[in-house]
């Protein structure tokens, strides 16, 4: 077939399924496809776990070759052997685990390794090795080894290394999904920014939808095809089918799509595509709102239902984990030691939900895993449940008490079936058969997983593993969970059903310790909230302490949780605005009933 002019990648009806050659039970990942991706345009891939997001990256670039159908990128096709070399080199893939593409003993090494395997000159490759690693940010960290950085610089690591090769085309599967917030910006801006210079065309798997706003154009993936697509201002206009496809609404589009419902007042979508564009659809509807208000009896409230915060009772008196003085340096190969926890003090309280943020690389993973021994304390002292850790002869029996999520679920998945890699914690408490299988179900059902008991957990999306691990954890059913970035990898509509249940878990008496960048979360669920930054506390705190100053957050390298940014425009119209909000219908009730005077409608916004 001919290339339309200008198409990167073309796929024409393509299909693909998993274990067909292998005598397994297919698994149909992609359903005959169809899509076009322009030169120097960025398309966002979006949908739910297991949708086949992944799976159309890896047919993209030759990793994967389709069943039935073609995928034809500038014009070669991928089925045809001696085309292979030259897609890879024009089409570099930046994984969801870092890990599976990092290969050299040092920083600069691995950045290296593909501008050497294309034969450039001694001195191209150094200034291509130091220009990719100055972009992501890594230049400093240049002569350490991988496996000492953190998960996040990992992540900017796998980036450097496709940048280095200076493609034609990006494809980035989940890649800012370990970064911190700023992280996550930065590396945005460097795309866009070679989009623009170097028309390079970017394809991005991402389930951050304010990523997804970003690009030209939106494909939403499901079932293996495409349920829909087109621009950002087309895609999330259709709210209620982006929410059926497990996914989110960008915050700002939320709150300006039920301020319309609310005020009647119209507005032109790809005008509020973005936030300012929103803050000001607003401000315009709330002042025809307030004038209809004065000149009614009665006015509309908001229809949608608010949210209840999360309440639970803790143990205030009783701390299930203390944490003295405690510090932590890691060794190197070469250079320095790192100082990746300084003179770190805590006390988790029994019953509750803390939450751990920080940006990439502040000690945040360091500092959980003293806290079932899998790092022993150097200085300092750890105590949970009264043991001293110190005391190695404890850890085993803690860790019956504590369970532990590790930031990258493939670590922690070796089982031949789903069903027996949850079951192996419950085994290893010499439960039995019938109690095994009751906490196999259990944990199953809570991440919605049953479907797939029977299924490898290693042909599995990324977002299926992490929770086939955190069922894993949960199947032992400790007093303690502690998840580092639970909610990485997830649909928005996994993520939410995730925290409704370990919610669920903190009501029946669990101890939560939840290391994540999202501070919407943080804000909604957490008790408290303790900052890191560079190894040491920078703060810690109820969430609306620690949310209300948007200069301490930039400094933490964190972002104000986006209703209460969104709020924030308006502090200068209704100084009695509450700003802390959980999700768009409390920002937008909140902003109803402050725009409508006192004295109108007899409460009727309440």
């Amino acid at each position: 077939m001919i290339q339309p002019v200008g198409a990167m990648i073309r796929f024409d009806n393509v299909s693909f399924s998993y274990g067909a050659m292998q005598g397994q039970r297919p698994v149909h990942a992609v359903q005959n496809s169809s899509l076009s991706i322009k030169k120097g345009t960025h398309v966002a891939l979006v949908g739910r776990n297991g949708s086949g997001k992944s799976t159309i990256a890896r047919l993209m670039n030759g990793l994967l070759l389709p069943d039935e159908g073609l995928v034809i990128v500038d014009g070669k096709r991928t089925v045809d052997e001696d085309s292979l070399y030259a897609i890879r080199k024009q089409c570099g893939m930046v994984f969801q685990n870092p890990d599976n593409q990092i290969i050299g003993t040092t920083v600069r090494d691995d950045v290296a390794f593909g501008p050497c395997n294309l034969g450039l000159p001694v001195d191209e490759v150094l200034r291509r090795v130091d220009e990719a690693l100055d972009e992501a940010g890594l230049l400093a960290l240049k002569d350490r080894a991988p496996h000492e950085l953190s998960g996040g610089q990992k992540q900017k690591l796998a980036i450097a290394s496709v940048l280095a090769m200076q493609p034609d085309c990006i494809i980035l599967d989940e890649a800012t999904a370990m970064l911190d917030p700023s992280s996550r910006h930065e590396i945005m801006t460097l795309m866009l920014e070679l989009k623009k210079t170097h028309e390079l065309t970017i394809v991005q798997i991402t389930h951050h939808m304010e990523e997804a706003l970003l690009a030209d154009y939106i494909y939403v993936i499901s079932d293996g095809g495409i349920a829909f697509e087109g621009q950002p201002s087309q895609v999330f206009e259709q709210s209620d089918r982006i929410r059926r496809e497990g996914l989110s609404v960008p915050m700002h589009l939320d709150i300006a799509h039920l301020i319309r419902e609310h005020t009647g007042v119209p507005f032109n979508p790809q005008e509020i595509i973005t936030f300012e564009g929103a803050v000001n659809y607003v401000r315009h509807a709330l002042g025809y709102y307030r004038e209809l208000a004065t000149s009614e009896d009665t006015v509309t409230a908001p229809t949608c239902v608010p949210s209840e915060p999360f309440a639970h009772e803790a143990d205030q008196q009783t701390d299930v984990i203390e944490v003295h003085n405690l510090s932590y340096t890691y060794g190197t190969e070469i250079g320095a030691p790192v100082a990746a926890l300084d003179d770190v003090s805590l006390a988790v309280r029994d019953g509750e939900v803390l939450g751990i943020v920080g940006h990439t690389g502040s000690g945040k993973s360091t500092l959980i895993q003293h806290f079932n021994g899998l790092i022993p304390s150097e200085e300092g002292t750890v105590i949970v449940l009264g043991q001293d850790l110190s005391r190695r002869k404890v850890i085993r029996g803690i860790r019956r008490h504590v369970g532990l999520l590790f930031q990258y679920p493939e670590d922690q998945l070796f089982e031949e079936t789903v069903a027996l890699d949850i079951a192996f914690a419950p085994k290893q408490q010499k439960r039995s058969p019938q109690e095994v299988e009751r906490a196999v179900l259990r944990a199953a059902e809570r991440v919605g997983i049953t479907s797939i008991l029977d299924r490898s957990p290693f042909e599995l999306s990324g977002g299926q593993r992490r929770r086939v691990a955190i069922a894993g954890v949960l199947s032992a059913e400790p007093d303690i969970l502690i998840l580092d970035e639970p909610a990485a990898g997830l649909d928005p509509g996994g993520r939410d059903a995730l925290f409704a249940d370990l919610m669920t878990l903190a009501g029946e008496g669990a101890t939560l310790v939840i290391v994540s960048h999202d501070m919407e979360l943080m804000a909604r669920y957490a008790d408290r909230v303790l900052v890191l930054k560079e190894g040491q506390i920078a703060g810690v705190g109820t969430p609306e302490e620690i949310t209300s100053s948007p200069e301490f957050l930039e400094q933490v390298y964190l972002d104000v949780p986006a209703p209460k940014r969104f709020l924030d425009q308006f502090k200068d119209d209704y100084p009695n605005l509450n700003t802390f909000s959980f999700n768009a219908c409390d920002a937008a009730r909140a902003l109803i009933a402050v725009s409508v005077p006192e004295n109108t409608a007899g409460g009727s916004h309440e």
